[in-house]
């Protein structure tokens, strides 16, 4: 195979992809929830991104969820580049169940975890929704129940059992990162749900409160050593999951 025919068969190929990704933006964009959105939106994410130096066609994002604090933050950063930064913060508007993971159907409660976004909701009861990939692997190890749930989003309103509101306001703008980030290219995008800041005194706390249950803690101190990570090297690191269900990296 000569080399001009190589040429052309890459060529071939980084325009398919190209085709690919901004084929999602455009079946998003035949949805009149979406629409509004890029309306509302658009120019206001763009003027906060350049803020930041970042830019819609490069955009990598990464979500990450405090139960205790009911805040939601969006990292954010260049595909090229390796660091995240911090670019906002959502209240959660309504919360249901505690600190804890959720093990069961009908629980009530937020799972705990290391999560993606597998779905993209534009019709959602709950105005625009982002589903994340619970129950995951380690929550399938972890629980004895027969019915784990599942259903687990990202939302606007502000009624929730087990996801995560943040008003409809809300949820356009983050919906649009989350397409973007989609349509640039990153097809993982990573949902870090913990039950509190695991700094110091989160810790502290979380073991002085929970002293007798040794399994959470054990669950919640290899969350630690996650959220420690990150916020050290602003990026997760590669992770996995072990024969007992518990996270780990290398």
């Amino acid at each position: 195979m000569n080399g001009k025919k190589i040429i052309s068969i890459i060529m071939t190929f980084i325009a398919l992809q190209l085709t690919a990704q901004s084929g999602f933006k455009t079946r998003q964009m035949q949805f009149e929830r979406v629409k509004t959105a890029y309306k509302e939106k658009e120019k206001q994410i763009q003027t906060h991104l350049k803020t930041f130096n970042l830019k819609l066609n490069k955009l990598e994002i990464l979500l990450m969820a405090y139960k205790k604090e009911r805040k939601l933050e969006l990292w954010a950063k260049d595909k090229l580049q390796e660091k995240y930064q911090l670019i906002n913060t959502y209240d959660f508007s309504s919360f249901s169940g505690k600190l804890g993971p959720k093990r069961k159907q009908g629980d009530g409660q937020i799972p705990e975890g290391i999560y993606q976004i597998e779905r993209f909701n534009p019709a959602s009861n709950f105005y625009l929704s982002l589903g994340i990939n619970y129950p995951n692997a380690s929550d399938k190890i972890k629980s004895n129940a027969s019915d784990l749930g599942g259903d687990v989003f990202i939302h606007g309103n502000n009624v929730t059992i087990g996801c995560i509101p943040i008003t409809d306001d809300k949820i356009k703008e983050l919906y649009l990162y989350a397409i973007e980030a989609r349509n640039s290219g990153q097809t993982k995008i990573q949902v870090a749900i913990f039950p509190c800041k695991l700094d110091k005194d989160g810790v502290e706390k979380l073991q002085k409160d929970y002293a007798s249950q040794k399994a959470l803690l054990s669950f919640w101190e290899k969350l630690q050593d996650i959220y420690q990570y990150f916020h050290t090297k602003k990026h997760l690191p590669k992770i996995s999951i072990d024969e007992n269900g518990d996270y780990i990296y290398k």
